[in-house]
C-alpha cells in the first residue's frame, strides 16, 4: 500500500472474481475478513490465503483480524500471506512491535471505532506504533462486539479531528456508499476510504454500485 497516495480499499472480498472486479475498477487494497464476533464478509483462512496469493502487486491484500494477541495475529499472517494486517480490536497480549519484528514489511493498520471524543485519545496513543489508522463505526464494549461492517456512518467531526492531527495516514470507513463518499472526502479529508456493504447487493459485490462509488471519489488537489 502506497501510504503516500490515496487508498481505495474494498472490503469483505469473497473470492477471486470479486477481487478481480474490484481491482479492475480501481481498488488498490482489498480486505479479507477472518473470524469475527459479528458482521459480514467472514471467510475461512484457506479462502483468505487463496485470494491473498492471487492479488497482484501493487494492490494490497489486507487481512482483517479480531485476534487480541500478537502471537495469534502472527500465526494468521504466516498462514495467509497478506501484505497488510487490519487489527479490528485492542491488542491485549503482545504488541504491534512484536508483529513488526517478525514481519518488517507487513503494513499494520489499527482500527479505531469512533464512539466519542475518547476515540481521539485512543488514536493518539496507538498512532506511533502502526502504519495507518482506520476509523470505523462499531462498539467493542457490547456483549457481542461490533467491530465493523455496520453500514452506519459515525460522527465525522471526530474523524476529521483525528485526520487533521494524525502523523500517519487515516482511512475512513463506516456507512460509505456512492451517495455520500464525495461529502465524506470533503468533510473528513482522509488519506483513504474503505467500503463493504455500500457496494454490495445481497452480500455480493455489485458492479453498478461499485462503479458509481468509484466515479464519485474526487480527491482534493
Amino acid at each position: 500500500m502506497n501510504l503516500n497516495s490515496p487508498i481505495i480499499k474494498i472490503c469483505c472480498i469473497q473470492d477471486r472474481a470479486e477481487a478481480q472486479l474490484a481491482i479492475s475498477l480501481g481498488a488498490n487494497a482489498l480486505g479479507l475478513v477472518s473470524d469475527m464476533p459479528s458482521g459480514p464478509g467472514v471467510i475461512s483462512l484457506d479462502q483468505i490465503r487463496d485470494i491473498a496469493v492471487f492479488i497482484p502487486k501493487p494492490v494490497e491484500s489486507v487481512l482483517l483480524t479480531s485476534e487480541q494477541s500478537s502471537e495469534g495475529i502472527l500465526e494468521q499472517v504466516e498462514y495467509c500471506k497478506p501484505t497488510a494486517i487490519q487489527i479490528v480490536d485492542k491488542l491485549l497480549i503482545g504488541s504491534h512491535q512484536d508483529i513488526r519484528g517478525e514481519f518488517p514489511e507487513l503494513i499494520i493498520i489499527q482500527v479505531i471505532h469512533v464512539t466519542g471524543i475518547e476515540s481521539i485519545v485512543e488514536a493518539e496513543k496507538v498512532s506511533s506504533s502502526v502504519d495507518a489508522l482506520l476509523l470505523d463505526s462499531g462498539n467493542k464494549l457490547l456483549a457481542t462486539k461490533v467491530l465493523g461492517g455496520t453500514g452506519k456512518v459515525h460522527d465525522w467531526s471526530i474523524s476529521k479531528q483525528i485526520c487533521k492531527y494524525a502523523q500517519i495516514p487515516v482511512i475512513l470507513a463506516g456507512g460509505l456508499d456512492q451517495t455520500n463518499v464525495g461529502e465524506a472526502i470533503r468533510t473528513v479529508n482522509p488519506a483513504g476510504l474503505d467500503v463493504c456493504s455500500g457496494v454490495r447487493t445481497n452480500a455480493k459485490l455489485d458492479k453498478v454500485k461499485l462503479t458509481s462509488y468509484m466515479n464519485n471519489i474526487q480527491w482534493p488537489d
